[in-house]
């Protein structure tokens, strides 16, 4: 049996992923080929089959990657002093990966796989409820979530954040001449607009 090469001082398997993504957001995943992206990493396809078996594998791997990076943006977040400043960590860590067009196509295309491919579906249901469950769980903990408690339960706020950062995402398929910095400035004004409204006394009208 052939051994994988490893090539000293190369990430081979994290430029093989970011060439992924550029395909499938460029492509769509069923349009996408092995060939594609080898071209797109600049290396050979033989180079990529000694590290992914095929595309679900690429896919699998990019789950487990972003699995892991929502870990970590939860240890970051649940040592921020305030609610407020670990959403800004969680939802706006993404900003500063990739060129954001590319990122919000690649999601947008996934979801579409998902809806008609069950496994690819199971991996998205995976990493999701994890972060679900790691920001529920952050806002049940927080003294704002727990005063929040009356108007809205902790997962039913996660949701409303979680459907606000997804539909924001998607919308930057349209945005051609924003930064990553203009993308997290505005993610980070309407979380705390939101969170105004979240926060304001029954007898105050509730808007930003």
């Amino acid at each position: 049996m052939s051994q994988t090469v490893i090539e000293p001082g190369i990430d081979r398997r994290g430029q093989i992923l970011h060439a992924a993504m550029a395909c499938f957001a460029k492509r769509g995943f069923h349009q996408t080929s092995m060939h594609d992206i080898s071209a797109e990493a600049g290396i050979s396809v033989g180079l990529i089959y000694r590290y992914f078996q095929n595309k679900e594998a690429v896919i699998s791997a990019m789950a487990d990657e972003h699995k892991n990076e929502v870990n970590e943006w939860l240890g970051r977040a649940r040592q921020a002093p305030t609610l407020l400043e670990a959403f800004e960590i969680l939802f706006t860590s993404h900003c500063t990966k990739s060129t954001p067009q590319v990122l919000s196509a690649f999601v947008v295309d996934l979801f579409a796989e998902a809806s008609r491919n069950p496994p690819v579906a199971d991996l998205l249901r995976d990493v999701s409820h994890t972060a679900m469950d790691g920001v529920t769980d952050l806002i049940a903990r927080s003294p704002e979530g727990q005063n929040l408690q009356q108007q809205m339960k902790p997962r039913e706020l996660a949701e409303l954040i979680f459907a606000l950062n997804d539909g924001m995402l998607m919308r930057d398929v349209l945005a051609s001449n924003r930064t990553p910095e203009d993308i997290r400035d505005r993610q980070i004004e309407v979380a705390r607009k939101l969170w105004r409204i979240l926060c304001k006394p029954e007898r105050e009208p509730s808007y930003a």
